[in-house]
């Protein structure tokens, strides 16, 4: 996720191999029959001509965006919808060596309950600084990060009830997302608590688990287009699809780390690895829950669902997760 997040404890699972369909992940909601929010097209952005160069057969990912209309005009100016197109765009390509392509469904607007586009990503009360027994990883599983209340409703609210809403993506511009964590003040003794106003953040299962409602567990916050680089939905796609924290090769993960090497790091780089020595990147990526394949009658083929939670060792990875201090 873009920024840090919250230092957790947790348990290792037992890695296992994968087969056979999806499965529906553990926390379900209560069928929800229509947004809240009157959603309608964004017909200046020509959705044909992004998706122009799909191939039938590739390994896809379906990806909504909505953009509210009501943000403040300064949220507008940092998050500009021209900029998040570009930013599509460029994700395109990034993932593009992977032998993965997204398919941009929609870009809606409409008006939302203006307490919806600023929140708080997780409830306090769930979290707990790191134990130092165990990795980052193994600590999440045990004691996963849960999202707030606020964050729900509001997700609950933009997010329209459809039959994949759990194998899609959804790109959610707002005005403010708030990561609260907590920071080690003297080798594990103290801590303080600390809270973040994030770019981006991806909300991911292997710190979420499965405590995400499944209609909602697709979505990805947005809050400020990075002019520079170009890279926030890049990156924020990387960690919802890999699984994965701020790593590169023989880089463990960290809350934050800035280097030009590897699109999980912060900075310009946008290699995406594979092979042990690249942490199962690429391996991890092609075993994404949100990806299906689709033949020339449009018919679609998903990959297996989670069977943990979605956790980082959740056993559709296989041998495709590092074992790690």
């Amino acid at each position: 996720m873009k920024k840090t997040f919250l230092a957790v404890s947790f348990l290792a699972l037992s890695l296992g191999g994968c087969a056979g369909t999806s499965s529906t992940a553990a926390f379900t909601s209560e069928p929800v029959e229509q947004s809240d929010v009157q959603w309608s097209l964004v017909d200046s952005v020509d959705l044909e001509a992004i998706n122009s160069d799909l191939e039938i057969g590739k390994p896809t990912v379906d990806i909504g965006l909505y953009y509210p209309s009501n943000l403040h005009p300064d949220a507008v100016e940092k998050l500009p919808l021209s900029g998040l197109v570009e930013e599509f765009l460029n994700a395109k390509k990034v993932f593009e060596p992977t032998g993965v392509q997204f398919k941009l469904l929609w870009i809606k607007t409409g008006q939302v309950d203006p307490q919806h586009l600023a929140i708080t990503a997780s409830n306090w009360e769930t979290d707990l600084p790191s134990g130092g027994y165990g990795n980052m990883y193994v600590q999440s599983a045990i004691h996963p990060t849960e999202m707030s209340d606020g964050a729900v409703a509001a997700f609950e609210t933009i997010i329209e009830p459809a039959p994949e809403n759990s194998r899609t993506v959804y790109l959610v511009a707002m005005q403010n997302v708030y990561m609260p964590y907590y920071e080690d003040l003297d080798g594990g003794r103290n801590w303080a608590p600390k809270v973040v106003n994030t770019s981006g953040l991806s909300f991911p299962s292997y710190t979420y688990a499965d405590t995400i409602p499944d209609r909602i567990r697709g979505v990805i916050t947005l809050t400020k287009h990075d002019a520079t680089n170009k890279l926030t939905i890049a990156h924020e796609l990387g960690h919802k699809l890999m699984n994965v924290s701020h790593e590169y090769r023989d880089v463990s993960p960290q809350h934050e780390i800035r280097s030009d090497d590897g699109l999980m790091l912060y900075g310009s780089g946008t290699q995406i690895p594979s092979g042990q020595e690249g942490r199962w990147h690429q391996e991890r990526l092609l075993l994404s829950p949100y990806i299906y394949r689709a033949d020339a009658a449009g018919e679609r083929v998903w990959n297996a669902d989670f069977q943990a939670g979605g956790v980082y060792y959740d056993p559709i990875y296989g041998d495709y997760a590092v074992q790690f201090d």
